[in-house]
């Protein structure tokens, strides 16, 4: 098994773990010295093998010309998997939305561009998340007897409250943007982010759809289905397959994209508006 192989299995196994001790020492629960030592010696030694497998990495990256940052990025990209990459990207971003929809103000969005919001069908169900998670946080608080299992549950659910109100507000602050040129930005929080060109545009039309699947969602023939609220209600036709990435990594190519947006009317005059003035 080679080293990277090693190192990525070790990234997958230790971030649960420590996640579950970070977890544990923020409830105050005490663990036993024992335990509490070989968990850290456990870490220290995956990062030691994640940080030699880095330099080797980065130091054949600089031998073959690659300029520092390119070959930090690079010696990363080969440890770490891309699935944990875009995990700990999204969690970032969607904290960071926190602050933007605090200061509301939008991302990505320049003056002269149209924002178009798409989080209408789904901010009941959000709020409803909410409410529950606060009401199962403040019952679980009288139920659970044992004041460290408590403890731990707490921290969980006031995680749990805080992912919630990330992932909305990643939503309100990233919306669908179209720019002057007609080309289109589609998005979904921190999770979806797609271009798309205004020559790669062939048609575009309001077109409300109640599709069934996961957010993203691709047919065999190409039909790319962003779905917020069990809903799309902009038809985009492509003039050739376009690359996209999905929420965790993977890649794939769609001809139709078909996505919701609160005022579809705006959008696809926006586009077509943009489209006339570029040609």
């Amino acid at each position: 098994m080679s080293g990277i192989r090693v190192a990525r299995i070790g990234v997958l196994a230790v971030v649960p773990a420590e996640l579950v001790l970070v977890v544990c020492l923020a409830a105050g629960v005490r663990l036993p010295g024992w335990a509490l030592a070989l968990a850290e010696g456990l870490v220290l030694g995956v990062l030691l093998l994640e940080v030699g497998v880095f330099v080797r990495l980065y130091a054949a990256e600089r031998g073959r010309g690659a300029r520092r940052g390119d070959a930090g990025r690079a010696a990363v990209r080969a440890v770490v998997p891309v699935r944990v990459r875009r995990l700990l990207a999204h969690e970032l971003r969607a904290g960071a939305s926190l602050g933007w929809w605090a200061l509301r103000r939008k991302h990505g969005v320049r003056a002269g561009d149209l924002a178009a919001g798409y989080t209408a069908p789904q901010t009941a169900m959000m709020y409803g998340m909410l409410f529950v998670s606060v009401i199962e946080t403040v019952a679980l608080s009288f139920l659970i007897p044992w004041p460290a299992v408590h403890r731990v549950v707490l921290v969980l659910d006031v995680y749990g409250i805080l992912i919630i109100l990330a992932l909305h507000a990643a939503c309100v602050t990233r919306p669908h943007v179209v720019r002057p040129d007609g080309s289109l930005r589609i998005r979904y929080g921190a999770l979806f982010d797609l271009v798309v060109p205004p020559d790669a545009v062939a048609s575009v039309r309001v077109d409300r759809r109640y599709p069934e699947g996961r957010l993203v969602t691709v047919s065999e023939e190409g039909v790319l289905d962003l779905i917020v609220g069990s809903q799309t209600t902009v038809t985009l036709e492509l003039t050739g397959p376009l690359p996209f990435t999905r929420p965790l990594g993977a890649r794939g190519e769609a001809r139709v994209v078909r996505f919701h947006a609160d005022d579809p009317g705006a959008l696809v005059a926006a586009v077509k508006a943009g489209r006339a003035v570029t040609r």
